[in-house]
């Protein structure tokens, strides 16, 4: 990537899952040498890659094949899968924090605790990694883990995945549907989510329900951010976003990132990859139109997700900027789209 060109802030990967699926710490250094998958340090430097949301999640016993044949369909409702209890999912939650200090250990990325820190990272040509949680099933309800994870690093949690917790309940994966399914937040969730607005933490409304999100609009005194979703408007699955829902977040200053995910971008909601970059324009379009150029930017889900073909790692990243600028994007916007926004949005949430 050309150096007049900022690295790419990304808001979402699950490389850490697919590091501790193959091996846990011991295959750290394949994330340095090149790996088989989406994210590895030197695709990230073919592609411009500067950074973002490290998720730790812990998965759901489920047939991961099995459900991804089902979202090929023209409809389909797949029921959420079983809650996990906190003292199982600590475990999981702490060894994937561990690969992520690994690769901070080995040279790989610094994992950023503030702007200042992000900037200074970007600057030295190291990956900017924030510590991101998705679905809080590994924080007991007293909080005691969130304080504790915080002080390790943790800047970014989302309380629910697609799947409910003590904190509040998760949207399933429905097409067609809206996102108004389930209850909100419970009174755990509540005092989660201010906690986390105490510390600079923070909350991920993507996988939340309707109600849920409107839970934490009103509780939360931070910028509304959804690190990785689209417009409902244009892809009518229950993950997506209902344009009164961009409209909150537009209000509350905050942002979107645009999440590569098939299933999420195409109009028929079916998850098979042959999607045209075309159609991530039109998301972007879309909630440009409602949150304005500061209130968009990437949210891939890469190595979580099926993506279009031509963005299949971040060494394709170049396609997407590429198809901006001949979409009639300016450099100054698309460098908001794929950095700075993200900036800010963090800034107004943690300090600098």
């Amino acid at each position: 990537m050309p150096a007049t060109h900022p690295a790419i802030i990304d808001g979402h990967n699950d490389v850490l899952l697919k590091l501790y699926r193959a091996g846990g710490l011991a295959q750290a250094g394949s994330f340095l040498t090149g790996r088989d998958g989406a994210l590895d340090l030197p695709k990230a430097q073919a592609g411009g890659f500067g950074g973002g949301f490290f998720a730790v999640y812990v998965p759901s016993p489920m047939d991961r094949e099995a459900r991804d044949a089902e979202m090929t369909n023209v409809s389909y409702d797949l029921p959420l899968p079983e809650p996990i209890d906190w003292e199982d999912a600590l475990p999981v939650v702490l060894s994937q924090a561990a690969i992520l200090f690994e690769l901070e250990r080995q040279g790989a990325l610094s994992v950023c605790r503030s702007v200042g820190e992000m900037r200074a990272a970007l600057a030295a040509g190291r990956i900017a990694a924030i510590f991101h949680i998705e679905g809080a099933e590994g924080i007991d309800p007293d909080l005691h883990m969130l304080d504790v994870l915080h002080a390790a690093g943790l800047r970014s949690l989302g309380p629910v995945w697609s799947r409910n917790t003590i904190f509040g309940h998760g949207v399933p994966f429905r097409f067609p549907s809206g996102p108004d399914i389930g209850p909100g937040l419970s009174d755990h969730g509540i005092r989660l989510v201010r906690r986390c607005n105490q510390l600079g933490i923070l909350v991920d409304l993507s996988h939340m329900n309707a109600a849920g999100f409107w839970d934490v609009a009103r509780h939360s005194d931070k910028p509304l951010v959804a690190t990785h979703s689209n417009a409902h408007a244009l892809c009518p699955i229950s993950r997506n976003l209902t344009d009164d829902q961009l409209r909150a977040i537009a209000e509350s200053d905050g942002m979107v990132g645009l999440n590569f995910a098939v299933a999420f971008l195409r109009a028929d909601g079916r998850k098979l990859s042959d999607v045209p970059v075309e159609t991530m324009l039109r998301h972007l379009d879309h909630m440009m139109g409602i949150l304005g150029e500061d209130g968009v930017g990437l949210g891939s889900d890469y190595d979580g997700a099926i993506v279009p073909e031509a963005l299949t790692t971040v060494a394709d990243l170049p396609v997407l900027r590429q198809a901006m600028a001949d979409h009639g994007y300016g450099a100054v916007l698309i460098d908001k789209l794929c950095r700075d926004n993200w900036l800010r949005v963090l800034e107004r949430t943690w300090g600098g």
